[in-house]
């Protein structure tokens, strides 16, 4: 800061000229300063140059302003409101971007799901091609899902965790819509759901049409399967009195294996169903299996995971293998043991739970059914002795191995398919493809 200097004395003459040569040192490394800035603000070295040089330093009793430190000032304040508003605009796009609706299958959309490829560049709407089982399902906007609904009017299934609605097509037929619940968690179930229904096609499993991932509750659009499922067939005691034919239980049986097969040997990467259940095998017009909902099935690697707070052990009582209870480990061995439970449930016309008396159908059926001199005493007297007693027999042994505690001696569904053919094959041959009795 420059002062009023008294030049009575040589000392104070010194003084005064040491005062000087410090001021100039300082303007020196200011004008150093203010050229390293110039050098990287191209915006202000027009106005330096156009600067006249500097007067010589005249001290005096007045306070004179330096036109360089006013540039400098100047330029200092120019690089901190440039910054203010590159900082306020980056934070505008951040505010953007997070406003932006969630869409559930990003990474559907780049062509991967979990790291396992799907269909590249999904289009905003419209038909999309599944190259790899060569058929298309169609991605619907939520308008589109509300018109096919009629607004959400009927509803024809609830779960805990979605709630299924009748659609409508403009060629009169019907669809089901299944819209899941709106949660973190329940978006990943819808996610793992919609990818592995891209990859699978076969005719005993519910035919996928398309889907929405517009809002936080995915949506999935299924064939409409009119008959119900075996669960309310084999044990609704409401107004369809008809009762299942043992020809037909054994059809069915046969095409679950199919499907379920399928799933385990076929698919790349193999699919674990998870939750192989009565209400989960849908019936159509001639009364053939639709295997449905995959919400809690895992693909390839996905299915070797320890259970956590992220990843629970979920299944329905009565059918869930002991073991995967026990240890959290998904594997093929789960829906064969399953799949022994449904055996069991087309055998002997039981459900395979009983709340009321909270009783497992295995815990009753399994000790008679290892004697197969006794399986005529579990068979369902709804049948009133209609069946054919060795193909219960090879029913109830095949359910038997598959309800083994042991998952490593339970067979594969390819060697379960292998026995039904050889044991039941004429029949097989005789009835798929039939409309059959019920």
């Amino acid at each position: 800061m420059m002062g009023i200097f008294r030049v009575s004395d040589s000392s104070s003459m010194a003084s005064s000229h040491f005062t000087n040569k410090s001021l100039i040192r300082s303007r020196s490394a200011a004008s150093l300063f203010v050229s390293f800035l110039f050098s990287h603000l191209s915006f202000c070295a027009a106005s330096i140059s156009a600067t006249p040089p500097t007067p010589p330093l005249k001290v005096s009793g007045t306070h004179h302003s330096n036109p360089r430190i006013i540039i400098i000032v100047l330029t200092v304040l120019g690089i901190f409101i440039t910054w203010g508003l590159l900082m306020a605009f980056l934070s505008f796009l951040r505010f953007r971007i997070r406003r932006k609706p969630k869409r559930v299958v990003d990474d559907a959309e780049r062509g991967t799901v979990s790291g396992t490829p799907i269909v590249p560049n999904l289009p905003d709407s419209g038909e999309i091609f599944c190259e790899k089982n060569n058929f298309s399902v169609r991605r619907f906007s939520w308008n589109e899902i509300e018109r096919l609904t009629m607004n959400f009017s009927r509803v024809i299934g609830e779960g805990g965790f979605s709630t299924v609605f009748l659609a409508y097509f403009t060629d009169s037929t019907l669809g089901a819509l299944k819209i899941h619940s709106s949660s973190e968690r329940l978006n990943r179930v819808f996610r793992q759901e919609l990818e592995i229904l891209l990859q699978v096609r076969h005719e005993n499993i519910v035919k996928f049409l398309g889907y929405c991932d517009e809002r936080e509750e995915g949506a999935l659009l299924f064939e409409y399967v009119p008959k119900g499922s075996l669960q309310e067939k084999l044990h609704d005691r409401g107004s369809d009195h008809s009762v299942l034919s043992w020809r037909r239980r054994m059809s069915i049986a046969f095409q679950l294996a199919e499907a379920i097969e399928y799933l385990h040997d076929s698919c790349s990467p193999q699919i674990v169903h998870c939750d192989i259940k009565a209400s989960n095998i849908l019936l159509d017009e001639q009364l053939n299996c639709k295997l449905c909902d995959f919400g809690f099935a895992k693909m390839g690697f996905s299915s070797m995971v320890v259970p956590s707070s992220m990843n629970p052990v979920m299944g329905s009582p009565g059918y869930i293998d002991p073991h995967y209870l026990r240890t959290g480990i998904p594997s093929k061995k789960n829906d064969v043991y399953s799949f022994g439970v449904i055996l069991l449930e087309l055998i002997t016309g039981i459900e395979a739970f009983c709340s009321e008396k909270e009783q497992l159908l295995t815990s009753i059926a399994g000790p008679i059914l290892g004697d197969s001199k006794r399986v005529v005493e579990m068979a369902d007297p709804r049948l009133a002795g209609e069946f054919d007693l060795e193909e219960a027999i090879a029913m109830a042994s095949i359910s038997v191995l598959c309800l083994r505690q042991q998952p490593s001696l339970r067979p594969s569904m390819a060697e379960i398919l292998r026995t039904m053919r050889e044991q039941i094959s004429s029949f097989i041959d005789s009835t798929r493809g039939k409309t059959g009795d019920a």
